[in-house]
């Protein structure tokens, strides 16, 4: 690899060579063991190689130079929201494949550390190492390399398509005489680059593809945080095999998912949100920019219930007495990242019946293929959109199901199941289109460590949530509901710019929730206004108790999104255990976009957003695109000195609290003299952040009363100073002074007197000495 990583360090590889081959679709087959605690099965990768996809990515990046181009059109694709080909047709005749929880599967043949037991292979790769890259200079071997670690890899072979019956359509020819490896990568391309509008066609390809038999076993090796393969011979990625199959399990302690129990004593297993992301639970390429789509064939238990991120909402199969099978699928190319499983013994909520205002919204999506005609057009890769489909923009409330341990349906038919309706609607009257075609939720098992996970078309959710009242329940579910939007609709080209997730959630929390809530404009902007001022103080405290240098929310300046040649990259402070507990990202990011929205106005300011998310969904973002576009479409009477250079100096690229404008300093202030108790502490951050001292005398006003209030004595000076220099404004804190009732306080309100009564207006000074004496 072309970069070099401290073993000692925090920081996160990821080693994929995105630039050079990209996995366009993922067939999973799997079993799940809860007596192993193991998931063993195949994945197979169809692969789109480098020269095809640059110029895919440069005609995208061409069409979206300004939001006002006319974007990519697209062709007339089918809604992609019913489910298609039958889970049993699916699985694998392959011995293996047997249900693990049912019986035995084959011996595992691999080593302690999940290298296979081929003398060939670990001596070829071996000595490969020294001679392979994971380009194509000269005569060296093409080498594929996929994010892996805490996997035994049993095997890679490579797929044989052309063996599939129908697939000579894929070709220029119109019989199979001579198969080669040209010939079976003329089918994948073809494969995965059809239309949009033939999607089910492509997934019933894709699955007869992935059970096709093998061709030719491929060289592989594995270190710490990669699985490498190379083809002999295949010295370029357009040589290399284009559709792959590795048969893999995953072990006990791997990171990506955990093996637990649920509230009720159940077994379960489901992804956790790792810092490692899903490398633990199939090869894969981490980097965002690698945006797949993917179907997967889960079997378990009957018992059992298997959730994943799909757009059908999945039923079992029974495959025989026991064991049923669960098929999912996803049109959207999303990263691999936002993969999500979650099994277990989990009881459906039965919904109360929608009354007749909802039924519209909440029946199947299934429009006819008339009705899914362009709404306007889209700039991302091509892919059945729903922003393009005029029944979906218009769909309030998407299908949704509630899955949770039978200990907590109770729960969550008295709080949950009554809030999803409300706050679905919220967040379409904002921010309009629904991305995603249905939700499932579940409350997850009590060592899920965060309140919340959004993936698509799931969301995890803390049992935490459920008591207590609504309020809690509420916020979250809102703030889960945003991430469709902001961190999966639209995601980070560069992961360490979480701020375009969890900033963008934060804040539209608040907003999607008193909408939730229908309150009147006083009441929403009271109850924001508060929830400002938590979150300010909880940021003071981070502030004060981080490393400076993770308190960035671009800490790669210009180098933000830039990956080495390979395409291979690393996420400064990924491992480190801290930063899964700091709440910096979503703080500074909130008020950095409370910042903007109240500069622009509300109308002004969400009218851009739902402008922003239709020119950019289903793409991948920097802070830059965000800015640009934004003070593009602003007034230029409102964007007086905002610059993306300021904002980057100002909020993005340094450490510490931002600097605020004086108007946004005084509504700081008279929050914090809503408080009854501040610390000296506390002050003294303030004092020193915002060197309130130098600040105008409205900040300096209500500085002097914060400084009264809490009888902080070390800057009784600024309040003196006040007094004399500030005479005109200075009279109401000469009744704070006196009303305190403290000596020291009054004691300074009369010598300030006496220094300034001569030169005070009479009316002012007589005013002041009825206070006084």
């Amino acid at each position: 690899m072309d970069m070099q990583l401290d073993p000692a360090g925090d920081d996160l590889p990821l080693m994929a060579n995105t630039s050079h081959i990209l996995v366009k679709h993922y067939v999973l087959d799997l079993d799940v063991d809860f007596e192993s605690q193991v998931i063993e099965g195949t994945i197979v990768l169809f692969l789109e190689d480098g020269d095809r996809f640059k110029k895919q990515n440069r005609s995208v990046e061409e069409a979206c130079q300004s939001e006002s181009n006319k974007g990519c059109k697209l062709g007339m694709p089918e809604p992609c929201h019913v489910p298609v080909t039958n889970a049993r047709t699916l699985s694998s005749e392959m011995e293996y494949n047997d249900c693990a929880i049912c019986s035995k599967g084959e011996k595992d043949t691999s080593d302690k550390d999940g290298n296979h037991d081929n003398q060939e292979h670990a001596a070829g790769v071996s000595s490969s190492k020294r001679c392979c890259d994971t380009g194509n200079h000269g005569s060296e071997e093409f080498l594929l390399v996929l994010d892996c670690c805490d996997l035994s890899v049993l095997k890679v072979e490579e797929v044989d398509v052309a063996a599939v019956p129908g697939m000579e359509k894929f070709t220029r020819s119109p019989e199979l005489t001579v198969v080669s490896e040209e010939l079976r990568n003329q089918i994948v391309r073809e494969l995965v680059t059809l239309p949009a509008n033939r999607w089910r066609e492509q997934l019933d390809y894709y699955a007869r593809c992935s059970q096709a038999a093998g061709c030719g076993e491929l060289l592989f090796d594995t270190d710490t945080w990669s699985l490498q393969i190379r083809k002999t011979g295949a010295q370029t990625a357009t040589d290399f095999p284009h559709a792959i199959r590795i048969w893999y399990k995953t072990k006990p302690e791997g990171r990506s998912v955990t093996w637990t129990s649920d509230q009720s004593g159940r077994p379960c297993v489901y992804t956790v949100g790792s810092p490692v992301n899903n490398r633990a639970l199939f090869p894969c390429q981490e980097p965002p920019v690698a945006m797949s789509t993917w179907q997967a064939t889960v079997r378990a238990a009957a018992s059992f219930v298997v959730l994943m991120s799909g757009e059908n909402s999945a039923k079992p199969t029974q495959l025989w007495e026991g064991c049923s099978s669960w098929y999912y699928y996803v049109t959207m190319p999303m990263p691999a990242s936002t993969f999500t499983i979650a099994v277990g013994c989990w009881t459906e909520l039965k919904m109360e019946p929608c009354s007749s205002g909802d039924s519209a919204t909440e029946t199947p999506f299934s429009p006819s293929e008339a009705d899914f005609r362009h709404v306007g057009v889209c700039s991302h890769m091509e892919y059945p959109c729903r922003f393009q489909n005029a029944f979906a923009t218009t769909q309030q409330i998407i299908p949704h199901r509630v899955f949770a341990p039978v200990c907590l349906t109770g729960a969550c038919q008295e709080t949950l199941l009554q809030l999803i309706p409300p706050c679905l609607s919220a967040a379409h009257s904002v921010l309009g289109t629904h991305p995603f075609s249905r939700l499932d939720v579940l409350i997850v098992p009590a060592n899920f460590p965060s309140l919340g996970m959004a993936s698509p078309h799931i969301m995890f959710l803390s049992q935490s949530i459920l008591t207590g009242g609504s309020h809690l329940c509420g916020t979250r579910l809102c703030h889960e509901i945003a991430h469709a939007w902001f961190g999966l609709a639209l995601g980070a080209r560069d992961w360490t710019e979480e701020w375009l997730s969890e900033g963008f959630a934060s804040h539209l929390e608040d907003v999607f929730w008193a909408a939730a809530q229908q309150l009147a404009p006083r009441e929403a902007r009271e109850q924001q206004e508060l929830r400002a001022c938590l979150r300010w103080r909880r940021l003071q405290d981070e502030m004060q108790s981080s490393p400076a240098e993770m308190q960035v929310l671009r800490p790669n300046k210009d180098k933000t999104g830039h990956t080495s040649d390979s395409g291979a990259s690393v996420i400064k402070h990924g491992l480190n255990p801290e930063k899964i507990f700091m709440q910096v990202h979503y703080l500074k990011g909130y008020f950095l976009l409370r910042f903007l929205a109240e500069r622009l106005g509300d109308e002004t300011y969400f009218s851009f957003l739902r402008k922003f998310v239709h020119a950019f969904h289903g793409q991948l973002i920097l802070s830059q695109d965000f800015l640009q576009m934004l003070l593009e479409n602003i007034p230029e009477e409102k964007r007086l000195e905002l610059s993306v250079e300021n904002i980057y100096q100002d909020w993005l690229e340094s450490s510490g609290i931002p600097k605020l404008l004086p108007d946004q300093l005084v509504l700081l202030l008279e929050h914090l003299l809503e408080q009854k108790t501040l610390s000296h502490r506390t002050l003294r951050s303030l004092q020193r952040t915002y060197q309130l001292q130098d600040q105008d005398a409205e900040v300096r006003h209500r500085w002097c009363e914060l400084i009264v209030k809490h009888k902080f004595t070390k800057a009784y000076e600024s309040v003196e100073r006040f007094l004399q220099e500030d005479q005109a404004m200075g009279v109401y804190l000469y009744g704070e002074l006196m009303v305190s009732e403290d000596a020291r306080q009054q004691q300074l309100a009369r010598r300030c007197f006496e220094r300034t009564r001569e030169q005070m207006d009479r009316s002012s000074a007589q005013v002041v000495a009825d206070m006084l004496f």
